[in-house]
């Protein structure tokens, strides 16, 4: 995670335009939800520093509180493009307030490939965990669709953007997807108007 090109306040805002956290919506038991899109994140142009300032400045205060849980959007995040680093994910998680880590209910992982599993089970264990209680690896939840966010998540209140929506559609074609057996988000693949099929979202759980 280097930046080099942004100064300080232009890195801020792109944070705010690019809109990848944004507090929204609530899940089933009432809780506000932080969402976080990953594949927004430009890895290299914000810094750690900065993103630490953003936080503590605009998000934290607002979670510190009362319960919350959050989204974390993993499509076609890579690691070139948008994933901070293991370094930086630990300085970042380290300068959480004990406050806020408190008040995290559960952590929903959308969209996880065998990749980011391994990590977490692995490197995420040891990074994320708490010996004085749940830390944030004990509250991920993982959840391998948008239809199954639902079950946990009001739908009303949340934006789940267009991208994410046309991976699960992608996914309807590749079940192995569900369990974890593919790399993350090699690429979709593209085809014909013949073997196009839309996918049929299921409503069992949206309220």
């Amino acid at each position: 995670m280097i930046s080099t090109i942004l100064s300080q306040p232009e890195q801020e805002k792109l944070i705010r335009k690019l809109e990848i956290f944004k507090i929204q919506g609530t899940d089933k038991r009432g809780h506000p939800i932080l969402r976080i899109i990953g594949k927004h994140f430009p890895a290299r142009l914000v810094g750690v520093e900065t993103l630490k300032k953003y936080l503590e400045e605009e998000i934290f205060p607002s979670l510190e509180e009362k319960p919350f849980s959050v989204v974390y959007v993993n499509t076609n995040v890579n690691k070139s493009d948008n994933f901070a680093g293991i370094s930086a994910m630990r300085t970042i998680y380290a300068a959480v307030p004990v406050k806020v880590r408190d008040h995290l209910q559960t952590f929903y992982f959308l969209h996880p490939g065998i990749q980011s599993r391994l990590f977490l089970a692995t490197v995420g264990r040891f990074l994320f965990s708490s010996s004085g209680g749940a830390g944030l690896y004990e509250k991920v939840k993982y959840v391998s669709r948008v239809e199954f966010l639902w079950c946990h998540i009001r739908q009303k209140g949340i934006e789940i953007p267009e991208f994410v929506h046309e991976f699960d559609e992608e996914m309807e074609c590749r079940p192995t997807r569900d369990y974890g057996l593919e790399i993350d988000h090699p690429g979709i693949i593209r085809r014909g108007p013949e073997s196009y099929t839309v996918s049929s979202y299921s409503t069992r759980c949206i309220a």
